[in-house]
């Protein structure tokens, strides 16, 4: 069965920034209605479960200034325009935990706000940890990045999802993905 979809009828970019862009779009839905819709249009992102071994996780604890508090979670970051999802796993990885990636394992990806942000995020497991070489690109933290990085057991990132000490839904859903017997 073939679902229609929506006709964008006119066209508003509001507000174009580094990260995303908003736009206000009249719209045709599929039901015939006529809407204004608010999008903010994202690259993409990427989301790291970095695991020294198989009972470890490695997460990172920053400040986010939208919430105004310091939080536990996964490392991560927005694509570049035109860069390869695991391309970018790699390049966050050394540059929010500075360690370089062996092998990383895709596993999954979800819009996290549909309702009015087309970001998808790509999951990635991250093994095989190792410093970089000397023949490693260098990479640098972002500007507004203060990180603070730490190996945790699973069990013991399970029981700060459970306790609510860890609030970012990313970091739920990326445990959640490393199996059911992790939650």
């Amino acid at each position: 069965m073939h679902e229609a979809h929506g006709v964008v009828l006119a066209h508003q970019t509001v507000f174009a920034g580094r990260i995303f862009s908003i736009h206000a779009d009249r719209v045709r839905l599929p039901n015939g209605r006529e809407a204004t819709m608010e999008v903010v249009r994202h690259h993409g992102s990427v989301v790291l479960l970095p695991m020294p071994d198989p009972d470890h996780l490695i997460l990172v604890r920053q400040y986010r200034y939208a919430i105004d508090q310091w939080i536990w979670e996964l490392a991560a970051g927005s694509l570049d325009p035109g860069e390869e999802p695991e391309a970018a796993a790699a390049r966050e990885c050394q540059e929010e935990i500075g360690l370089v990636a062996g092998r990383l394992e895709p596993l999954g990806r979800f819009f996290p706000t549909p309702g009015y942000c087309d970001e998808v995020m790509t999951f990635y497991k991250l093994t095989e940890l190792a410093a970089p070489t000397a023949g490693s690109p260098v990479v640098a933290a972002d500007a507004d990045e203060d990180l603070r990085v730490q190996s945790f057991p699973v069990e013991e990132v399970c029981r700060l999802i459970r306790g609510g000490e860890v609030v970012d839904l990313k970091t739920v859903v990326g445990v959640g993905l490393l199996g059911e017997a992790a939650l």
